[in-house]
């Protein structure tokens, strides 16, 4: 049974942090890129943050460069985003995501966790 759990989401303020978290279980984690993505009202799912397998290469989305860092622990089969310096306008409902192993596309979604940044 393939899981992909989020967790760290909540309400901050504007100006925080928030680190989120994502256990992977039932497909082996270590061999898979991952990545981060979200989605706000209104608005198409969008490509956070990428991360391959073993973690010597990532990527971002632009809006989040310099503020948002992802990690990953393969030991632990979880994968990590660090968010800091949070505005407003990164409010969205975070999701994992396990790539496909061509490259392109998504394999498996975790169910997401709310972040909502406003004071």
């Amino acid at each position: 049974q393939v899981q992909l759990v989020e967790s760290g989401g909540g309400l901050v303020q504007p100006g925080g942090s928030l680190k989120l978290s994502c256990a992977a279980s039932g497909f082996t984690f270590s061999s898979y890129a991952m990545s981060w993505h979200r989605q706000a009202p209104g608005k198409e799912r969008e490509l956070v943050a990428g991360i391959t397998s073993g973690g010597g290469r990532t990527n971002y989305a632009d809006p989040v460069k310099g503020r948002f860092s992802i990690s990953r622990d393969n030991a632990k089969n979880t994968m990590y985003l660090q968010m800091n310096s949070l505005k407003p306008e990164d409010t969205a409902v975070y999701y994992c995501a396990a790539d496909r192993r061509s490259g392109y596309g998504t394999l498996y979604w975790g169910q997401g966790t709310q972040v909502t940044v406003s004071s």
